[in-house]
C-alpha cells in the first residue's frame, strides 16, 4: 500500500505528463447533479449534448418537472437510457423542491463536505460518485470522484485494494489525498486512466509511473505497451 506522502510525487509526475488542473465551476449544482445524472452509463459528449437539449427546450427546472416524462426523455435521447433518466431527474427535482422550496442546493454551502455528500446521497438515485462530482466540479470541495478509470489506476499502484470496490474507494482515496490536492489529482488520474493506464491494454511501456506501479512491478498486470 503507498504512503500519503507519495500522492504529491505521484501527482508532480502526472502534471509533468498532462499538465495541471485548475479548477473552476462549469455549472450550478443543481445543474452538475442532473448533468452528472444524464452522464450515467454514456460518454461525456452525448451526455453533454443532452443536457444542451434539455437547457434549450425547458427554460426552468418547473418545466422540468412539470414536462410528460416521455417528452422529457425523447429531449435527452442522445445521452442514452433516457427513458429511466428522465423519471429520476425529476424525482430529484421533486425532492429537492419539497425540501427546500425552490430549486437549487444553496443550502449545501452551510455543511461540511460530510454532511454535504450524505444530504445529495438522501436524493433518488444519488450515489456517493454523483454526490462527490458536484461537491468537487460544482463547489470545489475536496472530495474525490471514483470513477471506473480512478478505482483501476488507484488499485494499480497499489493506493486502494482492488477488493474494497469503487463505493469504498472514495473514502479510501479521501483519507490519503492532502484536500488542497484532491481536484489536481482527481483529473490527473482520469486522464491517465483514459490515456495509458487502460482497462485492457494498459500501456505500460510508456508509462511515467512504473517506479510506484504495485501492479507494474509485482507483474500482476500486463507489462508490455506502446
Amino acid at each position: 500500500m503507498q504512503k500519503p506522502h507519495n500522492i504529491p510525487e505521484i501527482l508532480a509526475i502526472l502534471e509533468n505528463q498532462y499538465g495541471r488542473a485548475e479548477w473552476f465551476p462549469r455549472f450550478s449544482p443543481i445543474e452538475e447533479l442532473v448533468q452528472c445524472i444524464l452522464s450515467q452509463h454514456t460518454s461525456d459528449t452525448n451526455s453533454l449534448r443532452a443536457f444542451a437539449n434539455l437547457m434549450q427546450r425547458y427554460r426552468t427546472w418547473q418545466s422540468v418537472v412539470d414536462a410528460p416524462v416521455k417528452e422529457l426523455a425523447d429531449t435527452i435521447r442522445t445521452g442514452g437510457l433516457a427513458d429511466s433518466k428522465a423519471p429520476r431527474i425529476q424525482a430529484v427535482l421533486r425532492q429537492i423542491k419539497a425540501e427546500q422550496d425552490d430549486y437549487n442546493l444553496d443550502f449545501l454551502e452551510d455543511m461540511s463536505d460530510t454532511e454535504a455528500r450524505k444530504r445529495l446521497m438522501a436524493l433518488p438515485g444519488v450515489g456517493p460518485k454523483t454526490a462527490a462530482i458536484v461537491l468537487c466540479f460544482a463547489m470545489g470541495r475536496p472530495v474525490i470522484p471514483v470513477d471506473t478509470h480512478i478505482f483501476r489506476v488507484a488499485w494499480r499502484l497499489g493506493l486502494i485494494e482492488k477488493r474494497i470496490g469503487e463505493a469504498k474507494a472514495h473514502d479510501a482515496l479521501q483519507a490519503l489525498v492532502p484536500p488542497e490536492l484532491v481536484f489536481r489529482f482527481h483529473v490527473g488520474l482520469i486522464t491517465h486512466g483514459r490515456q495509458i493506464c487502460k482497462a485492457l491494454n494498459p500501456r505500460c511501456g510508456v508509462c511515467p509511473l512504473t517506479a510506484h506501479c504495485q501492479a507494474y512491478q509485482s507483474a500482476t498486470e500486463p507489462s508490455s505497451g506502446s
